[in-house]
């Protein structure tokens, strides 16, 4: 313990760690206290109580789960960091299929700044359509035949900067994921989702009390079913963090009085070499239909379609794991890159014994990263689906979305980064950190 008190004052006294922290605390408060600030023409009190029997198996639920509470809050940043995300994503895969796209990726620096800044654009215009989704769900929302918005201000007028409100608010946070990236501490985005996650915890804890407390639900079968959906995503994380080394053979080289090579070293391959971004894509990708469903509440047939779409059921579920295996494989594959290291081995004069170096190393390295990435993508899809099977089993919906699969995940995965980048700057500055005295392990 005291090992892990001294590792929090060393944090302290390294002034650019210290103003590093500081400042992403101070720009994640920014980001909660945007998730309270409720649209102007917004009848707070009538919103939370048509809100409040609200059913948190809905897609819409799940959403305000990502986004810590703002969208039931018809806040300013309530349709969070995920237009940004699913704006990446949709660059990401025309970079996989549109040659000017490929181009900008081979294009180094510049080409990813280019990138980026039609990122950006994209983000604007995703932003723009959900918030017009946003603004027709309010309209339609009523309580006690009474609606949440205010008569005297609906109309063109108040839509219109509705909109402009909400696409602002994803701006802002996406600037803010940035800032936290460039000058803070962890992966901004990651950090704004992370925080949203968390803000939740207290209302999915004091939920299950209430189910207990009323009778509605046992406490040990709870307790069991928790200790359950622990170990399974306990294994799920140990499997995926398991490697598969390729030993590669140096020959010897002699440079004047020097001598390379001759030496076996090895190419670790991560069973899960993704981490959670597949889970946040398929997620993204996830929303879209409800989003575009929004805009038709009146339509009998599309309202249908719309229970296809709800967290427990079985349709979401399967569509949901062909998603998250799918991006596993997608994401790999950006993330490495099987003919870069054949190329590189080849220069470097290495080669694996029995495989000649070039193309069929490539093929090699392929075959096998295929086969060791399916196992991963079928216990992160597991993972994520889990609480949609447990909620059935007398555990909320709410608090088996926050203990188990997807928010779990995320939670580690996100800590363990970030732990990781205050472990390298205290590292460099020769001081003891938590992956070395503590118990946490970084994920190399």
């Amino acid at each position: 313990m005291s090992k892990i008190t001294d590792t929090f004052r060393n944090i302290f006294k390294i002034h650019e760690l210290r103003q590093r922290i500081l400042y992403t605390l101070a720009l994640l408060v920014i980001v909660r206290l945007g998730a309270h600030i409720t649209l102007p023409g917004i009848d707070s009190a009538l919103l939370a109580e048509s809100t409040r029997n609200q059913s948190a198996d809905t897609l819409f639920g799940l959403y305000d789960l990502f986004v810590g509470g703002a969208f039931s809050n018809a806040a300013i940043f309530a349709l969070g960091i995920m237009p940004y995300i699913s704006s990446s994503i949709i660059i990401q895969l025309l970079g996989a299929v549109v040659p000017y796209f490929q181009k900008l990726q081979q294009e180094g620096e510049d080409g990813q700044k280019k990138i980026t800044q039609l990122t950006r654009y994209g983000t604007v215009l995703i932003s723009a359509l959900q918030a017009w989704g946003v603004t027709i769900k309010l309209i339609s929302t009523s309580y006690q035949g009474v609606s949440v918005v205010p008569v005297a201000v609906q109309g063109f007028g108040w839509t219109l900067s509705t909109v402009l409100i909400l696409t602002s608010g994803t701006v802002f946070m996406m600037w803010l994921g940035e800032q936290i990236t460039d000058k803070g501490i962890g992966n901004g985005i990651s950090l704004i989702i992370f925080i949203g996650i968390i803000d939740r915890f207290p209302y999915a804890v004091f939920d299950e009390y209430q189910r207990i407390s009323q009778g509605t639900s046992s406490i040990i079968i709870e307790l069991i079913i928790i200790g359950f959906m622990v170990l399974i995503i306990g294994g799920v994380v140990l499997v995926t963090q398991g490697t598969r080394r390729i030993p590669v053979q140096y020959a010897k080289r002699v440079v004047g009085r020097k001598v390379y090579g001759g030496v076996t070293q090895y190419i670790p391959l991560r069973v899960n070499t993704a981490g959670v971004m597949p889970i946040i894509f398929a997620q993204s990708i996830m929303f879209i239909p409800n989003t575009v469903l929004s805009f038709f509440p009146n339509n009998e047939f599309l309202q249908n379609l719309s229970q296809y779409f709800i967290y427990t059921s079985p349709v979401y579920s399967f569509v949901y794991a062909v998603m998250i295996i799918f991006f596993t494989y997608f994401y790999t594959a950006i993330a490495f890159n099987p003919k870069d290291v054949a190329d590189n081995m080849k220069k470097q004069g290495g080669f694996i014994p029995g495989i000649r170096p070039g193309k069929q190393t490539s093929e090699f390295i392929d075959n096998i990263l295929t086969k060791i990435t399916l196992p991963g993508s079928f216990f992160l899809a597991i993972v994520a689906i889990l609480p949609a099977f447990v909620s059935g089993w007398g555990v909320s919906v709410r608090f088996s979305q926050f203990f188990g699969g997807t928010s779990l995940l995320i939670i580690v995965g996100v800590a363990l980064d970030t732990l990781q980048q205050i472990e390298s700057h205290l590292l460099m500055r020769h001081y003891d950190g938590f992956m070395k005295t503590g118990k946490v392990k970084a994920r190399r």
